[in-house]
């Protein structure tokens, strides 16, 4: 595929995302779909994403990225997103406080003949936790 094949992948995932489309999402993933998370020492597949999504989406069911930067390059596409939403579910033992949160996300995809093959994410958790609990 083209860079520009895979950035319309990734947009159109972002849309995914945004709609809350799991199915969306996990059919654009190649089977043995690996994803790297910086706060893991060790990488996690897709029913790991999937429970991941399905957590989060629970916390926070309005949450939108948007994109600020993309850049790709033969099979990978890197993006920089803003992420907001409000905290209506309980996340990481925080029980929902209502409040709307932002933090920002650095994300890199490679892409195998038209499926995410690999993902590595690298949120900004810290400012996620401290929006949840001061």
């Amino acid at each position: 595929m083209t860079s520009e094949a895979n950035v319309a992948l990734v947009v159109e995932s972002v849309e995914a995302l945004n709609a809350g489309d799991t199915e969306r999402l996990l059919g654009v993933m190649a089977p043995d779909f690996v994803m790297h998370l910086a706060e893991f020492p060790e990488p996690l597949g897709r029913d790991a994403w999937r429970e991941g999504f399905k957590l989060v989406r629970r916390a926070f069911p309005d949450l939108e990225a948007h994109i600020d930067d993309l850049v790709a390059a033969n099979d990978k596409v890197a993006l920089r997103l803003t992420l907001h939403g409000t905290h209506q579910g309980e996340f990481q033992g925080i029980p929902a406080t209502g409040r709307t949160i932002r933090y920002v996300s650095h994300e890199f995809y490679r892409v195998e003949d038209g499926l995410f093959a690999e993902e590595w994410i690298c949120s900004d958790t810290a400012s996620l936790f401290r929006q949840l609990t001061e």
